[in-house]
């Protein structure tokens, strides 16, 4: 049975962005403006990454894979974002 885990992969890199953004703005010496630059650089490095070694990665080239996970990483940053105004929501 082939199962595919190729947007589990990309959620993945999403979730692992996120990590380091959180990391990233915790140690306090990381502007927040340049926070989503690291979780796309991040989600680059980890799309090319997949591409070699994850058989089932949605992308078949580097260019794709960069692209990926680009998206992936940035979107790490919208989590955060909807996350953010959730929480100003709820007080």
């Amino acid at each position: 049975m082939n199962m595919d885990f190729g947007i589990a992969s990309v959620a993945a890199i999403t979730v692992i962005a996120y990590l380091v953004g959180i990391a990233s703005k915790s140690a306090g010496s990381v502007k927040d403006e340049l926070i989503p630059v690291i979780c796309g650089y991040v989600g680059a490095v980890l799309g090319v990454a997949g591409l070699y070694l994850m058989p089932d990665f949605p992308a078949k080239d580097v260019i794709n894979a960069l692209a990926v996970g680009i998206v992936s990483g940035l979107a790490a940053t919208g989590v955060n974002q909807i996350y953010q105004q959730l929480s100003k929501t709820n007080q």
